[in-house]
């Protein structure tokens, strides 16, 4: 038998746990019930379950330290969370720390029985208690979803799809389908708002759209799901007789919607590809029904959009690209910031102003300033060691935005983050070689030094070199190397008997009258004078 663990503070949701599931039947048995986080770390050293089912919020210690302490006594064991409150951080954690099974309260019978048979195989599977028999039909099971997910490869990679009437037939053979006559429709389901997104929160979400679909979807004479790139894919082959498949698409949407009281900042957008009594529209569906997510950029998340199939150059407009081009160019190559941002505002504002700019187009003229980025900062010759990595991150994260504004404000923070760090790269190559200078200066302070030879030495031509040199130290060449070689002079005439004129070779001068005359304008006092005074 399975040994299970009830903790919850509640003695009626215990009582209800209890009373919702034939554990029998389950080959599962209630060890022990415990109403305090303490208590249940305590029945997991007494009992060693294999399942414990648990509230997040408990006195004497929360679920999440029950969890977190419980690991370490009993590291396979399995978690089932219920929480009725809206405490995302605390379901993130439940998350992180592997929990994939979390319920909300009010408890549903149906969901609850999935989730216990759902542990109990992955327990037996763990313990390697699966019979032969059982195994072989996983296996089987694994391989059939394979095949038939292997479809969704072939379509959205745009492979052969069969056109004419033996489609549904060629279908079946190859990838293991049961279609039949009636309708074909795609579909896909895009989650945004969630900005942590681990490999666990993926798992987790990836379950609960799974869950959803497996429970809505039984009014397909067949279907199938395929998540990529964190967009779930789905063909659909329903009856003639239900008209629409946007009310069902609906009821799942409003279902996943419930993952708000987890997961903070929630959104789910569902696009719908067009409907055809032929599986050819799967390949012309999917792209429709990605035109389709991206119109939540303008029309909202937590909607069922209907997508339409419009060709890729459809969203070009040269005039406005051209024009912020242009602006972003020159901002650049200003290093001006502000303008920067300002040529960003005006796109998007030009765009948005525009009755007929889509979704698909704010989104691609946002990848197309991206592309402008990068392709001006080769140009101008500025510092790109990083920016392969910001522009493929880019591509993936711009996709997670559900709104034009969220859109381009990301476009503004990845182009502002970038340009800082560059031209922070920019001072330092600018800065180093006054460094290098200003070290040249300081060893070689007795020999002949000039603009022209410092120039030399840190590789620049002298006139641009000259002025990088006033703008970083505030001086020009000639007076920094001045005031160094008098501070010299007066730190020797201070602290050594050294004659002056030995004084005067040792900072680079070779006529003592003329190291005289310029120690006494920059001291207003002779070399002697200043030696007798402060020596």
């Amino acid at each position: 038998m399975i040994k299970v663990i009830l903790a919850d503070d509640e003695l009626k949701v215990c009582k209800l746990i209890e009373f919702l599931v034939d554990w029998d039947s389950m080959d599962m048995e209630i060890v022990d019930i415990v109403h305090n986080g303490i208590d249940a770390i305590e029945a997991v050293r007494k009992h060693k379950p294999d399942i414990i089912i648990t509230d997040i919020k408990m006195p004497g210690c929360d679920g999440l330290e029950m969890i977190e302490h419980s690991k370490k006594i009993a590291p396979d064991l399995e978690y089932i969370v219920i929480s009725g409150y809206k405490q995302f951080e605390y379901a993130q954690m439940a998350i992180q720390f592997g929990v994939s099974n979390y319920l909300l309260k009010p408890i549903d019978q149906e969901e609850l029985i999935h989730t216990l048979q759902k542990v109990k195989e992955q327990y037996l599977n763990r313990t390697e208690q699966l019979t032969m028999g059982k195994r072989l039909v996983l296996f089987e099971q694994e391989n059939k979803e394979r095949i038939r997910r292997s479809f969704f490869e072939d379509i959205i990679l745009k492979k052969n799809m069969p056109q004419d009437e033996s489609a549904i037939g060629d279908l079946n053979e190859k990838y293991q389908y049961h279609f039949q006559k009636g309708w074909f429709q795609t579909a896909v389901v895009k989650i945004d708002g969630i900005h942590e997104q681990t490999e666990k929160n993926r798992i987790y979400l990836e379950n609960k759209i799974t869950r959803e679909l497996q429970q809505n979807l039984q009014i397909c004479h067949d279907w199938e799901f395929y998540f990529r790139e964190g967009i779930c894919y789905l063909a659909l082959n329903f009856p003639n007789e239900i008209s629409s498949i946007k009310d069902t698409m609906n009821q799942i949407q409003q279902n996943l919607l419930v993952q708000q009281n987890i997961l903070e900042g929630f959104r789910v957008t569902i696009g719908l590809g067009e409907q055809a009594e032929s599986p050819a529209i799967f390949t012309r569906g999917f792209k429709a029904a990605r035109w389709a997510l991206d119109q939540r950029l303008l029309k909202g998340t937590n909607q069922v959009i209907q997508g339409e199939y419009k060709h890729a150059n459809d969203f070009v407009d040269s005039e406005i690209f051209h024009d912020f081009n242009k602006a972003f160019y020159n901002a650049i190559e200003l290093h001006d910031m502000e303008n920067i941002n300002t040529a960003i505002l005006h796109l998007q504002k030009n765009l948005l102003v525009r009755r007929e700019t889509t979704g698909y187009e704010i989104l691609q003229m946002c990848k197309e300033a991206i592309n402008a980025y990068l392709f001006t900062l080769k140009k101008l010759e500025m510092p790109t060691a990083n920016i392969g990595k910001l522009f493929e991150q880019f591509n993936v994260e711009i996709d997670n935005c559900g709104s034009a504004h969220e859109t381009f404000e990301y476009l503004r923070d990845t182009v502002n983050r970038s340009f800082q760090e560059i031209m922070k790269e920019i001072e330092q190559m600018e800065t180093k070689p006054i460094r290098r200078a200003k070290n040249f200066i300081a060893e070689h302070l007795g020999e002949p030094i000039s603009l022209e030879s410092v120039s030399d030495v840190v590789g620049f031509n002298t006139a641009y070199f000259g002025t990088m040199f006033k703008n970083e130290t505030g001086s020009t060449f000639s007076d920094y190397l001045l005031s160094k070689r008098m501070e010299r002079a007066k730190e020797l005439l201070r602290d050594t008997n050294n004659s002056v004129a030995d004084i005067c070779e040792t900072v680079g001068y070779c006529d003592v009258k003329h190291f005289s005359k310029i120690f006494s304008k920059y001291t207003s006092l002779k070399p002697r004078e200043y030696r007798r005074l402060y020596s």
